[in-house]
């Protein structure tokens, strides 16, 4: 996933700022080892998906590549879109956010919050669309409203 992460508060930056280059640095604390890691991972890919919700990743993914998108003006918009490992990654990420919000099952909520961090590597905008100050997350919103 490509996560867009913004510059700092100024208060948040001094903090980092002193707590990075004064005194002793604090001791690192392990948060899970390998074999917890593993079965988390194992648990994800172990929850339910609905096939209708298997179907809406296939079609918002294939609405984005510009030799199969149902959406008008896409294939002027898109340089090239996202393969299958996009697929493969918005089945993980839904199941995910599902889990760490507590539900047993994905939604397709989740499809749209993870679909941005999950495409916006995946797939590149033509200069044309630059030249006219579309970006990837414009096109992303795009194709999430035809997929929502």
């Amino acid at each position: 996933m490509q996560v867009d992460v913004d510059y700092p508060s100024p208060e948040a930056e001094r903090r980092m700022m002193v707590a990075t280059t004064t005194g002793a640095a604090e001791p690192i604390r392990p948060v899970l080892d390998g074999g917890r890691l593993m079965a988390l991972q194992a648990l994800v890919r172990r929850l339910p998906i609905g096939d209708q919700l298997i179907d809406r990743i296939l079609a918002l993914v294939r609405a984005g590549r510009p030799e199969t998108s149902p959406i008008e003006g896409l294939a002027q918009q898109v340089s090239w879109g996202p393969g299958p490992r996009a697929s493969q990654a918005l089945m993980l990420a839904v199941r995910v956010r599902a889990l760490l919000d507590g539900r047993l099952a994905p939604s397709v909520e989740d499809l749209l919050a993870m679909a941005p961090p999950v495409l916006r590597h995946r797939m590149a905008v033509t200069f044309a669309a630059r030249a006219d100050g579309i970006g990837i997350d414009d096109v992303i919103a795009r194709i999430c409203r035809h997929a929502g």
